[in-house]
């Protein structure tokens, strides 16, 4: 019987905690349902291996989380770097390039990853995509600020954003922006291009867009089988 997301989740994200993270290490900790995974896996180290790791969330969701498990968590500046970080995708792309931020987490990921040496991407097989932007929107986080005429910005980039609620107010973010999730009819072609013209507009903080951010990719299919995506490029 094909294994369910959940279960594809846990077994690539517990590959991926065991595969790099070892004792005594600075470690990144994702955001969302796979990262969940991972988190609990790294929580099992500290408490059952002993492992002495000093770790940095990508969220506060993440953070309280981590603290649940008995893993130790630091401000990001407290630390020069960070040797690896584990954290999730919402689409992967043949080049390893990504969409995340469904989780509402983008900045602090994006933060993250550039002050980690190895960034480790988990996800089940149904993230994989051909071109970006086919399955999931784009998220953008933007300031509240004259939200509406950024929105209006973006929708010169050929997409329709849709801002994020939560309930029947807008989500508001850990760094207390909004979200529009901007759809691209035809998909993003050229990610670099579309990321360079989002990055300009006045009032966009950050966007999903993770181009040639992961130092690894593990997909974990419907059969529990785990494959590095750098061995098939």
């Amino acid at each position: 019987m094909p294994l369910d997301a959940a279960e594809m989740k846990r077994i690539v994200a517990e590959k991926a905690v065991d595969s790099y993270v070892k004792d005594g290490m600075n470690v990144g900790l994702g955001t969302g349902s796979t990262a969940y995974y991972a988190i609990r896996r790294i929580g099992q180290l500290v408490k059952e291996n002993g492992y002495d790791l000093t770790c940095v969330a990508t969220s506060v969701k993440s953070e309280e989380l981590a603290k649940e498990f008995g893993v130790r968590v630091v401000d990001l500046d407290d630390i020069d770097k960070l040797d690896v970080t584990i954290d999730g995708a919402d689409e992967i792309d043949p080049k390893m390039n990504l969409v995340k931020g469904l989780g509402g987490a983008l900045l602090r990921e994006k933060i993250v990853a550039a002050a980690t040496v190895r960034e480790i991407i988990v996800a089940d097989s149904s993230k994989i995509v051909e071109k970006l932007g086919t399955k999931a929107p784009l998220p953008v986080e933007v300031l509240r600020f004259g939200h509406e005429h950024t929105r209006n910005a973006l929708r010169m980039q050929r997409c329709e954003p849709v801002l994020r609620m939560d309930g029947d107010r807008p989500f508001v973010t850990d760094g207390g922006n909004y979200i529009y999730d901007c759809r691209f009819p035809e998909g993003i072609d050229n990610p670099f291009f579309i990321e360079s013209r989002i990055d300009v507009i006045p009032g966009v903080v950050e966007n999903g867009l993770f181009l040639n951010t992961a130092f690894e990719a593990l997909v974990c299919d419907s059969e529990g089988n785990v494959r590095k995506m750098s061995e098939e490029a």
